[in-house]
């Protein structure tokens, strides 16, 4: 639930709304915690996109490119978007 949450915030910032942090608030996350959940995540991609921007190489240990991931899981991810 939480990293369902994660990725549409990643992937679709612009589509977020009330309806997305009902599951979050169904499984008992307060605002609190879920304004943390929120900076975690857009701290991440904040990075993320700057190490891309820099042509910064990722570590050893992250083995999907974006393309691979795009091709698998987030393939079916994007489709219900």
């Amino acid at each position: 639930m939480l990293c369902d949450f994660a990725v549409r915030l990643t992937l679709a910032p612009g589509s977020m709304d009330e309806s997305h942090l009902r599951p979050l608030r169904s499984h008992h996350l307060t605002d609190e915690q879920i304004v943390v959940a929120v900076q975690i995540i857009a701290y991440f991609n904040g990075i993320n996109r700057v190490a891309d921007a820099l042509g910064v190489d990722p570590e050893s240990w992250m083995t999907l490119s974006r393309a691979e991931w795009l091709a698998g899981k987030g393939r079916d991810y994007l489709r219900g978007l």
